[in-house]
């Protein structure tokens, strides 16, 4: 049986992609909890937020807020996909003459194109918002390249989640701690001014880095060691996370 990758992932996230243009509200719902939060946290909280630089608020915690929004878009993957396995749509797909990888691939670009999307969004309502940035354009497809991978990595945790959950609630609830982590990160206070304990997680947990990298970028200054933390840590969890998610795919499909 010959089976083309490439091909068959086209007309797979061709597919899923029809969903979301038939059903904007998806990525409608991701960009309006990110939204929200910035102007809570700069018209009500940021005039009372010290984070010992000169740059607007607002500047500040937008590489934050894009993290939260793609956290808050992949949940929907594991929806989806979760949704193609109890309706037997993946039974189906294996009986056909496709490669089976392509199945996959299909929601995960599905999810980079629909999170993207939801990420313009959010940076525009930041520039009416007053968002102002330096970056020049090889800086702007850095940061682009950088939440890509970011949305790579998460997405492939959200397909781990949609081939394992039990119920609909249960494939989406694994969102959660990654929309709650850049709280605990440099995104909005810098690290030095939490607790000993929590500032020690701060520092050396993932969004910190990623942020930081994302926040220079957008400002015109070197990213210095940053950037390849953030780096090792985005392909170490996709190279994770995109085995397991195979290993459960190749059980589920035998």
């Amino acid at each position: 049986m010959t089976t083309h990758v490439l091909s068959d992932t086209r007309v797979l996230t061709a597919r899923s992609l029809t969903h979301i243009v038939r059903s904007p509200d998806t990525i409608i719902t991701t960009a309006v909890t990110p939204i929200v939060l910035m102007l809570l946290f700069v018209y009500v909280f940021g005039g009372a937020i010290d984070t010992g630089s000169t740059e607007s608020y607002i500047d500040y915690m937008l590489p934050g807020i894009l993290l939260i929004t793609i956290a808050s878009g992949v949940a929907y993957t594991a929806y989806r996909l979760f949704l193609d396995l109890q309706g037997g749509i993946f039974q189906r797909f294996q009986s056909m003459p496709i490669a089976r990888s392509s199945v996959l691939w299909g929601h995960v670009l599905t999810s980079l194109v629909a999170n993207l999307v939801s990420v313009a969004i959010v940076v525009g309502v930041a520039f009416v918002m007053g968002f102002r940035t330096g970056a020049s354009v090889g800086a702007w497809f850095a940061v682009i390249g950088i939440l890509v991978l970011f949305t790579l990595a998460l997405t492939w945790i959200a397909v781990i989640a949609g081939l394992s959950a039990k119920t609909v609630d249960g494939a989406s609830a694994f969102s959660y701690p990654l929309i709650f982590l850049p709280f605990v990160s440099s995104a909005f206070v810098p690290t030095d001014s939490m607790p000993g304990p929590v500032a020690w997680f701060a520092e050396n947990q993932p969004v910190t880095s990623i942020v930081d990298t994302t926040r220079a970028l957008f400002a015109g200054e070197p990213v210095g060691a940053d950037i390849w933390v953030a780096l090792a840590w985005l392909v170490g969890i996709m190279a994770v996370a995109f085995g397991f998610a195979m290993r459960i795919y190749r059980r589920r499909a035998s």
